[in-house]
Order: C-alpha cells, then structure tokens, then sequence
C-alpha cells in the first residue's frame, strides 16, 4: 500500500484516532485515500456493515466501490455502505419511517410530480410562479426549516410558506416524500428519537464523506448526529471548489469543523497527479485571490507542459469556429488524440448552441453533459408512474399520470370529481374510487371505468410481487404494455414515425433495464449495498425513484463534451477549452445583480474548478464582442484572465527546464509504446 501512496496521504489513511479533515486539492487523489482508508479500518477490526462512505451521486459511489472491491474484494466489499446521501437517507427511512407515519413502501417524488402538486396547493397554472415556489422552499428544506419555522422577510415568502403549508400536507396525505425529505426527515428522526440515534450510530460506527464543501446546512447536522460523541470520521473536502452555494451548500461547514471538533486533525493533499505545471501555477495564481480557510497549494511532477493559451475571438460564432479548429488541429498532430479527450465548458447552458452548430457542421460528435436524461423522457416518466403506483397506491401524481397514459375513457371531468370526493373525505385517489358513495357524485359508466382501472392495477400488483428473476420479469413488462397498448399510444402521439419507434426503443432499454436487476446482474443498485440475489418486479419498483432521480447513464463513448463549469466538478480531460471568459459571464453578473464579495469569491472558485480540469493543455477564450440580450455589446475580458499571471508564467521560462521536460516526454512515451506491444 506504501508504495502507490505518497506520505500526506499515508498520513490521512492511518490517521484512526479521531476525527479528520483531509484537504484534498484538484486532482490530488482523494478516492484513492478514501478507499485506501476503508482497507485500513478493516485492518483495524471495524467490520464492513459499519463503514459507511457517502458522497454525493451514483456515478462517484459506483467508482468508490469498485475500487474498494479491487483493494478489499468482494466479499468484504459487499456489505460496505457506499451511498449517496439520498440513498442513505431512504435506507434509514425505509427502516425507521413508521414513527414518522411513513408507511415502508412511501413515495418518492420527482421534479415534475412536486411542481403539479406545488400548483395544486398554490391553485395556480402557471409553471414559472410554481418553479419559484419550489426553488424558495427547497432552500428553505436545505436550510433545516419546514413551514411553522419560516420567517417570511416579503409578500412572495409570505405566499410560499403558505403553499408549503399546504404541500406538506400533501405529501402527508400522499405517503410520499420529496428529495430535500430524504435527508430532513432522517435528521428529524436521529434528532428526536434517542433510541433510532444509538442504533444508527452504532451501526454505521465510522464515516467517510467525499465532497464535504458541497455539504449544505441539514447533511452537516444529520452527519453529525450519526457520527454522534464519537466523532470517529473523516471529512474529504476542498474549500476551493466550493462551487454550489446557490443550491444551499455551505463553505461554513468546512469553518464549523475545527471550532466544534477541537481535536480535528488537518491533512492537506496538496500534489497534483493531474494537471502540468502551467496550468496548476495559473490555478494557484487565481485562487490565491480568495481568503483563505486552510492554507494549501498544488503542485505537480508532471513538468511544464504546454502553456496556457488565451484565444482572442470576434463573436460567438468565431469562438466556436476555433474552438472546432483546435480539435482538428491537436488530432492531426499525430498521437492517438481523441475526441472523448476535449471537453469545452462555459458559465451557462445557453452557451452551448453556437458550439453544438459548429460541431455538427464539422461533423465532429459531442455530447452535451447535463442534457436530457434517458430517465426524463416522457415515455419512461410515463411507466415509472405505474410501478410508482404498484408501490404505493396513494401516491396521487402517479395515478393521475398512470390513469390517463394511454388514455382509456376517463375524462377530466371525472378526475376533478374524483379529486373533490378523496379531498372531501381525505382520501387517497386509489382509495377513493373504490368507495361505495362514489355513484354520487360520478355517474355509472365513469364508475365503471374508474373501477377497470383500479382491478387491472391489484392484478399487475400481485403478478408484480410474485414475479421474480429476469426471464419472467421481462415476460410481465411487455405483456402489461400490450394490455395498455402503450405502443400503439406512442405512435398515435408523435407525427413522425420515426420518432415514435424511436421512444418506443427507449421503452424496450427500460425494460430490459428493470429486468437485469430483477435477475441480480447489477450490483450497485441506487448507491446502496450490493445485491446480487433475484428480485420481484415489485422490489425492483420500489427502489427506482431514488435510481432513476440519481442515474448518470455515462456511456464511454467518443464525442467532445460540452458542458457548464458546475456539471465539470470531479471530471477531467487531456484538452480542455474554457468558453467566453468575459466580464458578466464569468464571473457571471446580470443588470440588476449586486456583486457581492461572497458571490465574487464563488465564481473565483468557479474558475479554479475550470482551469483543474485540464491535464496536458488549456485554452482560455475571450470575446472582442458578445451577445446580451439582442444587443451585441462589447466584450471585456474577466478579471480571472489578469489573475492566472500568465505573463509571469512565460516571463519565467527557463529553456533548460522546458528541454528537461520535452526527454521526459519522450521517454515516457518509448516506455509507453514498449508497454503497449504484444508479448512473444
């Protein structure tokens, strides 16, 4: 182990005694610490069940297991806790919710399904005011804060914490619970109820958290009731990729750590295994602007490198023409350069299309990071809603989704009387149409309609809990889309066929996507512990919310990525050109925004984020001028271009060093092709 860690991070691996901040900079190694320091602990004689790692999506907790597996193996691998806090948050509420009047198999509510329900409780139909709503009271969620504990500051707040009143009675009444309750209800529970805190506490008996500086106000407190006295953790974090304060996550929890743990001990990583030299002197030269919490700086052994190149462009559609001309050009100089190795990453995500233009017009393939999901497509929101349904019968958004997709007679009229009777006798939609008085408001054949639905959906829910293994779950899935003739609905729906057999494809990967898991052939199942026994469909339903909200298909193919700086955090490519690095667009201002210094800093850190990405070189592009609004104004180049002190960079050169760097280069890459040759 000795040999593949260098001595701050063996420091941090075999640091047991306490509780632990390892300041882990850009591209300094971090996931090898932490899986490093797993195989430690088991070492130690903590048994695997009570190591828990979080973080903070699927995509990394699936690369920290897989590389605890290879460090540890399976066996001991298999029953580690590597989650997502989400997932973390739904096993301790699938567990302990009853005392929350949470039923075992609740509801979970995606974007879409808590925007229709924020409508129905604002009684309004307009998107933008509701997506407002949900925005104010997810902070408000994030910031520990539920509807009796708000304090309005304005007329707005004061409408949204009485709609948030009312759609936490909703939620209630539904058995269902949005995203931000994954972690505010766990943190209610541990909170309140001493005996559900001792068992977590000694369940999960040390902690590891990846990405501490995206921790917001409510992850901090529920991390530090399940670390309890103890305080047997370790915190991974950087304090110069704090990035996300607009959607709640604080910088004051890395502040909070040594002043509530006295005894803290303070590792800072601070060699780079990533970036060359050029392009970490400029990242160090930017955020050396910023006040510092811990003091650390990146360095590297890779050499120079090439130097950072800023790229002067007329407009938009000249920046994407370079843009499209560097690749072509860093292609043809031979090497085996790939398109998967460029990555153009901008402030914001109507950026995007000029350069989308560019690439097709070159036919170069691209790939836009944070478009749409495979799970957002209506047709796959379409079937979640009926396995939503056959899990939970009151969650209300799937049935209004499920009872109208594909249409079957029932109308809207009948769905507003429906709603009126269940909200009258506080019942569920399901529960509702099965009363004996629903003849009293609705008339026999709206009746009739309602109660086909209603038998057809307690039939697939018996065949679904008693339908286990792939073959038979794949049997039960396509022969319920032939009873709701959900094939012959898409191609009544779209007036291209082609489009149609296309989601319908989409439709046949869902499937088959379900059934492997109902076979046990996918082992990291929503961030949770491994699973490989078999599985019925209905097991498989009632974890997909949490899977799907958190999936990131990331298929290994050859295309340019475009994407924003905050979708790049915790990525990396050879090549990496950073677009429209002008004043107003990053740091990012719009008109009637004030810059404060806490805002100035993030976008700093923002740029830090950026310029790490690269490993081998980095282009920085400016506008002469750009677009804002229909005005075309002109362009000014952002004050983080100064601060890289690129002139000092080159000033500095020394011709002996960049010859030392170019031998290197080329034996490392004799040694290269001598380790890609065939054994005789």
């Amino acid at each position: 182990m000795a040999d593949t860690l260098n001595s701050a991070q063996m420091e941090a691996v075999h640091h047991l005694g306490g509780p632990c901040l390892v300041l882990a900079g850009a591209g300094s190694g971090k996931t090898r610490v932490i899986t490093h320091k797993i195989a430690r602990l088991l070492e130690a004689g903590y048994a695997p069940g009570q190591i828990a790692a979080i973080t903070f999506t699927n995509k990394a907790a699936q690369e920290m297991r897989e590389r605890a597996k290879a460090l540890i193996g399976a066996r001991a691998a298999k029953n580690l806790v590597v989650s997502t806090f989400h997932s973390l948050g739904v096993r301790i509420l699938r567990s302990e919710g009853e005392k929350l009047g949470l039923k075992q198999q609740f509801s979970i509510l995606d974007s879409d399904d808590v925007l229709g329900v924020l409508k129905d409780a604002g009684s309004t139909s307009d998107n933008k005011l509701a997506r407002r709503w949900q925005w104010t009271i997810s902070l408000w969620k994030n910031g520990g804060l539920h509807s009796d504990t708000v304090q309005p500051e304005n007329d707005d707040e004061r409408i949204a914490q009485q709609v948030m009143k009312r759609y936490e009675e909703r939620l209630a009444a539904y058995q269902a619970v949005d995203f931000d309750d994954l972690i505010g209800l766990p943190h209610k529970l541990l909170q309140r109820d001493a005996e559900v805190r001792a068992k977590w506490q000694d369940t999960l008996r040390y902690l590891l958290v990846d990405e501490y500086q995206d921790t917001n106000a409510i992850q901090y407190e529920m991390l530090k009731l399940l670390a309890g006295e103890r305080a047997m953790f370790t915190a991974v974090g950087d304090d110069d990729q704090s990035i996300y304060g607009w959607r709640g996550a604080t910088i004051d929890n890395l502040r909070r750590l040594p002043q509530e743990y006295p005894q803290l001990k303070v590792i800072p990583l601070e060699q780079n295994y990533r970036s060359t030299g050029h392009i970490l002197r400029a990242a160090n030269a930017v955020i050396g602007n910023n006040p510092k919490l811990f003091e650390k700086k990146l360095w590297s052994d890779l050499g120079d490198g090439d130097p950072v190149q800023v790229v002067e462009c007329d407009n938009e559609e000249h920046e994407a023409d370079r843009v499209v001309a560097r690749i072509q050009s860093l292609r043809g100089q031979g090497g085996e350069v790939m398109f998967k190795d460029f990555a153009v990453l901008y402030r914001a995500n109507h950026l995007a299309r000029m350069f989308e233009k560019a690439l097709r017009r070159a036919n170069i393939p691209y790939k836009v990071s944070g478009g749409q999901s495979f799970f957002d497509r209506a047709e796959i929101k379409d079937l979640c809603a009926w396995l939503r349904l056959l899990v939970n019968n009151d969650d209300d958004p799937a049935f209004l989704r499920a009872v109208t997709t594909p249409k079957r007679g029932i109308g809207h009229q009948t769905l507003s009387s429906l709603g009126e009777f269940s909200g009258k006798w506080k019942t569920s939609l399901y529960e509702a149409l099965f009363a004996e008085s629903l003849g009293t408001v609705l008339n026999a054949r709206a009746v009739g309609s309602l109660h086909e639905f209603g038998r057809y959906v307690n039939d697939l829910e018996y065949r679904a809990r008693h339908t286990v293994g792939a073959e038979d779950a794949k049997v039960l899935l396509m022969g319920w889309l032939k009873d709701i003739d959900y094939e012959k609905h898409l191609y009544e729906g779209e007036d291209s066929e082609k489009l149609a057999a296309s989601r319908w494809t989409n439709v046949l990967d869902f499937v088959d996507w379900i059934a492997k898991r109902c076979g046990g052939e996918i082992e990291n199942d929503g961030g949770l512990s491994v699973e490989t026994e078999k599985k019925s469909v209905l097991e498989v339903a009632q974890t997909i919310s949490v899977i799907i909200s958190l999936a990131e298909r990331g298929d290994e193919q050859d295309v340019v990525t475009l994407s924003t700086l905050h979708a790049s955090k915790g990525l990396e490519w050879p090549h990496v050109m950073l677009a429209g690095v002008n004043e107003g667009l990053l740091p990012f201002k719009s008109d009637d925004d004030e810059m404060t210094p806490e805002r100035l800093e993030e976008e700093r850190r923002l740029m830090y984020v950026g310029i790490t990405r690269a490993r081998r070189t980095l282009a920085v592009n400016v506008l002469r001028r750009r677009k804002k609004g229909r005005d075309t104004i002109q362009g000014i180049p952002s004050r983080f271009i100064a601060e890289m002190k690129l002139h000092e960079a080159k000033a500095h050169e020394d011709p002996r060093e960049k010859l030392k760097a170019l031998r290197a280069a080329a034996a490392k890459r004799a040694e290269d092709a001598k380790a890609a040759e065939p054994s005789k």
